[in-house]
C-alpha cells in the first residue's frame, strides 16, 4: 500500500509540475481583457478584468505591426511590441508578439526575457541570430545564419541576440510564451543602471581598466 500511494503522488507530481512551471499561470475563464482600473473587475495575473459584458472585437486587436519602427538610433534597430501593456486581451493567455526592424548592420543587441522562450521567423533580409547557453553548460555559443522563412528558437532566460548581415533593411516576427515576457539588455543593465555600479567592481569582473567601465558608463 505504501508503494501505490508513493507511486499515486508521483504521479501527481509529473501532472502538475510542468503547470507550475510555466511562465504565466493558466487562464480559468474565456477571457480577461486586461484594464488598468479595479471598477467592476478581478485581480488576475497583474491586471484587472475588463467586465465580460462590454468585451468586444477590438479588446483582441492591434494594427501596430503594420508599421515598421524607427531604427535612427544607437543600435540600429527597432522592437515593437504587442504585449498585455498594449492589447488587453493577452490577459491570461501566456503569449506576445514583437515586430525587429533592422537597419543595414544594425543589431537587437544581446538580451535575455526572464519570462520567456522566444520563436522568430525572418520576413524579409537575413540575419545572424543566436544564444549563450548557462555557465553549466560552459556559456557555448549556438549561432546560425537566417534568411526569408527560417525559424530559430532562443529558450528561456538566455542571452541571445540578431544581426543584420545584409546590406538592406531586415524585418523578423517573434513569438513569445509569456503575456508580458519583460526584457533585460545586458549592456545597458551592467552599464546603464541607475545608480551607476561600481567600476571598481566592473573592472574586476570583465578583466579591465577602470577608466574603461567609466568610459562605457557615461555612453548608457
Amino acid at each position: 500500500m505504501k508503494s501505490l500511494s508513493c507511486i499515486a503522488v508521483l504521479s501527481l507530481l509529473a501532472l502538475t509540475l510542468p503547470l507550475a512551471i510555466a511562465s504565466d499561470p493558466s487562464p480559468l475563464q474565456d477571457f480577461c481583457v486586461g484594464v488598468n482600473t479595479p471598477a467592476s473587475g478581478v485581480f488576475v495575473n497583474g491586471k484587472f478584468c475588463k467586465d465580460p459584458r462590454i468585451v468586444n472585437a477590438d479588446d483582441f486587436f492591434s494594427s501596430v505591426l503594420n508599421r515598421p519602427g524607427n531604427v535612427n538610433n544607437a543600435v540600429g534597430s527597432n522592437v515593437t511590441t504587442v504585449n498585455v501593456n498594449n492589447l488587453g486581451g493577452l490577459n491570461t493567455l501566456g503569449i506576445s508578439l514583437v515586430r525587429i526592424d533592422y537597419a543595414p548592420n544594425g543589431q537587437n543587441p544581446p538580451h535575455t526575457h526572464p519570462r520567456a522562450t522566444e520563436i522568430l521567423v525572418v520576413q524579409q533580409g537575413t540575419l545572424l541570430v543566436g544564444f549563450v547557453s548557462s555557465n553549466q553548460d560552459g556559456n557555448r555559443l549556438l549561432a546560425k545564419t537566417l534568411n526569408v522563412g527560417d525559424v530559430f528558437v532562443f529558450p528561456e532566460g538566455l542571452i541571445h541576440f540578431q544581426f543584420n548581415l545584409g546590406r538592406t533593411p531586415a524585418v523578423a516576427i517573434a513569438a513569445l510564451s509569456s503575456q508580458n515576457a519583460g526584457v533585460i539588455t545586458i549592456a545597458n543593465t551592467v552599464f546603464g543602471s541607475n545608480p551607476a555600479i561600481d567600476p571598481n567592481v566592473l573592472a574586476r569582473a570583465f578583466q579591465m581598466d577602470a577608466n574603461v567601465i567609466r568610459d562605457l558608463q557615461n555612453r548608457f
